[in-house]
């Protein structure tokens, strides 16, 4: 301990706390200068800049009087950028916050703290006709094929909802045409347009839902789980749609899966998330190939591999313990109950997601974003 002014005691705690406050501005001034030399990190101008990004749902107690006891963490502090014509994979195990990030930038779910900027415009802060102008710029397509469609609506009610919302984009006598326009590019039927939900398999579903989400031509689709509720072969066959349409639509994704696989094919950059915060990112390679961040590494070495003999020299990372509760996360490193290398630096300091010290100098992939104060590069898949 030291004193400071007026006798009072300062912990180290409280140090470590002042260091990483200064740090993190640094930091921050740092990104933004080399944002404005050099753009995105794919070298791309980003069409989408998440900063800071947090979402805390209350935990509340009594019943005639409902008092705030805590919150749920379930995004705490997240940082990205979305280039024009980019896919960006966001992976991680369940309860990370990855759908509620998806959910937040489409405004589904307001933002406790953070800014979402759309061609330089903070979208959390609009409403009314403003917000709208913007949703029909960035689109979802949602998880569960089965519930995000309306039973009681038909194939053309579906896909033509948004130009009910938004008549501007197709006036009422061009409507019907263009539903069997959308039903074409995504390889249904267009006299389907009369036929409802239950008529279709799930990999249909899907493809209904993406054709929705294309109607109002955007921009930018979040696209939250959209393969996991499908047979492997219906998989490959949606995933290679949603590429061919990219190319066509000049499309930028979000691209959200548990999948590590589809993810690598998919994107072009890679975000690994773990309990409300985004751990390493960078480019599929970098990720795949070059990860430096001890999750990352155990989440890879978790993945099948089909080759007999490549499998009984891998090295498989079994991590001890559960996941923290994101209302009661771990200080510093939110890892670290968990992780192999945590160190007394661990509990006293949040890492910054940064290209690691040991690695700037380097001209290698492993010199790429990722939150660990001991960030050491190994290769997990053969």
């Amino acid at each position: 301990m030291r004193h400071g002014e007026g006798g009072a005691h300062i912990s180290k705690k409280q140090l470590a706390e002042e260091g990483e406050t200064a740090r993190q501005l640094l930091d921050k001034a740092k990104g933004e200068m080399d944002f404005a030399e050099h753009g995105s990190d794919s070298g791309r101008e980003p069409i989408l800049r998440v900063r800071g990004l947090v979402k805390h749902y209350p935990l509340t107690q009594g019943i005639v009087i409902r008092k705030q006891v805590g919150a749920v963490k379930a995004v705490d502090g997240v940082d990205f950028d979305l280039g024009q014509g980019e896919t960006l994979g966001i992976v991680g195990e369940s309860g990370c916050g990855k759908s509620t990030v998806a959910r937040m930038l489409v405004n589904l779910e307001r933002p406790t703290a953070g800014e979402i900027r759309y061609k330089g415009e903070d979208i959390t802060k609009l409403s009314g006709r403003a917000l709208k102008a913007v949703r029909r710029n960035i689109q979802m397509v949602f998880q569960d094929p089965y519930t995000s469609l309306n039973p009681r609506m038909t194939v053309g009610d579906i896909i033509g909802e948004p130009y009910e919302i938004h008549p501007e984009v197709a006036p009422k006598g061009s409507r019907r045409q263009k539903v069997q326009e959308l039903l074409d590019v995504v390889g249904l039927n267009p006299e389907y347009i009369n036929r409802y939900p239950h008529q279709f398999s799930g990999g249909q579903r899907q493809r209904i839902g993406i054709a929705r989400g294309l109607a109002l031509r955007p921009e930018v689709i979040v696209a939250d789980e959209p393969v996991s509720a499908l047979d492997v072969s219906v998989q490959a066959q949606v995933v290679n749609l949603l590429e061919n349409l990219q190319n066509e639509f000049d499309l930028s994704y979000v691209f959200i899966a548990h999948d590590l696989s589809i993810v690598r094919h998919i994107s072009d950059r890679v975000g690994v998330m773990y309990l409300g915060r985004i751990v390493e990112i960078g480019s599929d390679a970098e990720i795949y190939d070059h990860p430096t961040h001890p999750y990352t590494q155990a989440l890879l070495s978790a993945v099948p591999v089909p080759d007999p003999e490549a499998r009984e020299h891998r090295e498989r990372i079994i991590l001890s313990g559960d996941v923290p509760s994101p209302a009661n996360p771990p200080s510093g490193c939110r890892f670290r109950t968990r992780c192999w290398k945590a160190q007394e630096r661990c509990a006293l300091e949040v890492p910054l997601l940064a290209v690691p010290a040991e690695f700037r100098l380097d001209d290698s992939p492993a010199a790429h974003d990722s939150a660990c104060h001991f960030a050491e590069e190994k290769q997990v898949v053969p």
